[in-house]
């Protein structure tokens, strides 16, 4: 898979969060119960002070281990912290060196066929603030940036 490095600002950011673990069976619904509850219970049109449309799927606290848990964050990029819904949890990611992919598809498709790819490659991975960045939400012809954070 073809990536660029880049260096990012650290970015502020809020949403809905949960734990899961990748060999958890429930974590497809967990991630996907985020995503309908961040769109179908108004989280995303509550958060006044976003940067942008984009959304995030935001990948933290995790040692790297398959077995370990971690956070999954539902999120946008705000400009500032203020009225910040009481439901909503807010998050910094963390400046520095990130690998970044652009894959194009159909989203159902690319994302986790990236993800299986992303674990079979050989990165200096931090295991810091990974996370997908979608800049359309057209379904079948979707445009994902994902950033994975370097050592």
């Amino acid at each position: 898979m073809k990536y660029e490095i880049v260096t990012l600002e650290e970015k502020i950011v809020a949403g809905l969060a949960a734990r899961t673990n990748n060999l958890s069976p429930d974590s497809p619904m967990v991630i996907g119960g985020l995503w309908q509850r961040f769109y179908g219970e108004g989280v995303y049109q509550s958060l006044t002070e976003k940067i942008n449309d984009k959304t995030l799927g935001i990948y933290t606290d995790y040692a790297g281990n398959e077995k370990d848990d971690y956070t999954v964050m539902v999120a946008c990029e705000l400009k500032k912290l203020e009225n910040i819904p009481e439901n909503v949890s807010v998050k910094h990611i963390d400046s520095g060196k990130y690998a970044k992919f652009v894959i194009k598809g159909k989203m159902d498709e690319i994302v986790p066929a990236f993800w299986q790819e992303l674990w079979q490659m050989d990165l200096p991975r931090a295991f810091g603030s990974d996370f997908e960045e979608y800049q359309n939400s057209d379904m079948e012809n979707a445009e994902v940036h994902v950033y994975i954070s370097l050592i």
